[in-house]
């Protein structure tokens, strides 16, 4: 039986920003666009959600602010945004980031699970040395995005896409680790045997208070 797997939620749980967002914001500015273009597009996302949206639905509403962009000019802009958020400061999570260097230094195969997309997440990957990336990809045709998504990655699909990577590398699920913030992470954590919730968002509180899971801060504490 291969070593364990360790997957870790990206936004709010390894790094402090949520990814798709900034980038949007980084790759407007860059185009001319005032901040008030940013905030336009995010107030109808947050309209959407207000109305009943799913976080499914109001994630593939999101793509759609790239159909029609290449595939190759979004990965360099992720490139150049992740190159920017990095060279700012206080990026990642400090415990969350410890315990990925401690998985990586123990053998175990560290994988990025979110529903960010490519462009925001194989920077990422690349500097963690992350062994995989299990992620949103939205539909591309001819090289370019459609704004439709092809294969989501959010909320419990999360745990299949889990599932289906420990039976491709022939891993117990009782010998994995998954790290996460939101509730919407709580199909994964219950998936494997060693869960770890980072953060207070109180509904993962209280199942990691009954049940005994690991909890980690979103912060260093002051001293």
């Amino acid at each position: 039986m291969a070593r364990g797997l360790a997957f870790f939620d990206v936004d709010g749980t390894l790094i402090t920003v949520t990814s798709i967002f900034r980038f949007l914001a980084f790759d407007l500015a860059e185009r001319g666009h005032p901040p008030s273009e940013f905030d336009a597009r995010l107030a109808a996302l947050g309209a959407l959600k207000a109305a009943g949206a799913s976080r499914e639905e109001a994630n593939r509403a999101f793509f759609a602010n790239f159909a029609g962009r290449p595939v190759e000019e979004l990965a360099a802009v992720g490139r150049r945004w992740f190159d920017a958020e990095h060279a700012a400061g206080g990026l990642f999570v400090p415990s969350v980031l410890a315990r990925l260097r401690a998985h990586r230094a123990a053998g175990e195969a560290v994988v990025l699970l979110s529903g960010s997309f490519p462009p925001c997440l194989r920077p990422l990957a690349r500097l963690v040395l992350a062994d995989a990336v299990l992620c949103t990809e939205p539909e591309v045709r001819d090289g370019r995005y459609t704004g439709a998504v092809a294969h989501p990655v959010v909320g419990a699909r999360k745990a299949v896409a889990a599932r289906e990577l420990a039976w491709e590398r022939g891993v117990d699920l009782a010998d994995c680790t998954a790290y996460g913030d939101h509730d919407s992470d709580l199909p994964v954590l219950e998936l494997v045997g060693h869960p770890v919730v980072v953060g207070d968002d109180p509904v993962l509180a209280a199942h990691a208070d009954r049940r005994g899971w690991d909890r980690l801060p979103l912060a260093v504490p002051a001293p």
